[in-house]
């Protein structure tokens, strides 16, 4: 059974998220962001995804999100009554794997983490022999691990997902609307800014290893890797 923790300091919402999840994944509940990297890091429970509200009492949402991500690529679903672009690109730049605006449909919180928790899923269930290795830059698809001369490079779930998505096929143009079914597993209504914030950080964490965009821009139609680099399969 997978493991959530949920973060949130309204206590009717908490237990809203508890009642409609419980029934098929084991619940771990906190009520401030505090509470929650106490229990994130001391914890021995591995949590498989984390729904976490923004406006939180001691440590808020985007705080707990930049801790988080120093150390783990856990998928992030961010729940917030501000629903602005901006805040929504913020949470995305920082390490956030995506978000559910408020008030939220409970049947979309059900669909999204099952979308999610189904890409790993499919993760774990790769050969374990299956790894990429793409110029200096090493992908494990079984562990989900990224490493640059050696030195690891923390993704978030969905950075990994559109890496191995480009370096698996990589003379394809891949449209928004093909990287959004894909990688989120759901249908695309538009939504520039999920896609283009995290192609924008997995292009900064790789550049600093290889030295260029290794994600280029098809203007008018998509992305694709660069085709000057070089791919082999170990």
């Amino acid at each position: 059974m997978n493991n959530i923790l949920i973060v949130e300091d309204d206590n009717d919402i908490n237990m809203l998220l508890t009642d409609l999840l419980k029934g098929e994944y084991h619940i771990t509940n906190a009520f401030s962001g505090t509470e929650a990297m106490l229990i994130f890091s001391n914890s021995g429970e591995k949590f498989d995804l984390i729904l976490l509200d923004l406006m939180l009492p001691g440590k808020n949402g985007e705080e707990v999100i930049e801790e988080i991500r120093k150390t783990s690529s856990v998928p992030i679903i961010v729940l917030t009554a501000k629903g602005d672009t901006q805040t929504l690109v913020s949470v995305l730049e920082i390490g956030a794997d995506d978000y559910i605006s408020k008030p939220f449909d409970t049947r979309e919180v059900k669909a999204r983490v099952k979308s999610h928790l189904r890409k790993l899923q499919t993760s774990a269930n790769t050969d374990t022999n299956d790894i990429l290795q793409f110029e200096n830059i090493k992908i494990d698809l079984m562990s989900r691990d990224v490493l640059a001369d050696n030195k690891p490079i923390t993704l978030t779930q969905k950075e990994f997902d559109l890496l191995v998505l480009f370096i698996n096929e990589p003379k394809r143009v891949f449209t928004k609307e093909i990287l959004y079914t894909m990688v989120w597993g759901d249908a695309y209504y538009g939504d520039d800014n999920t896609i283009n914030v995290h192609i924008s950080r997995l292009r900064s964490k790789l550049k600093d290893y290889t030295q260029k965009d290794i994600i280029e821009t098809v203007w008018g139609v998509g992305f694709r890797l660069n085709t000057k680099n070089n791919l082999s399969n170990i």
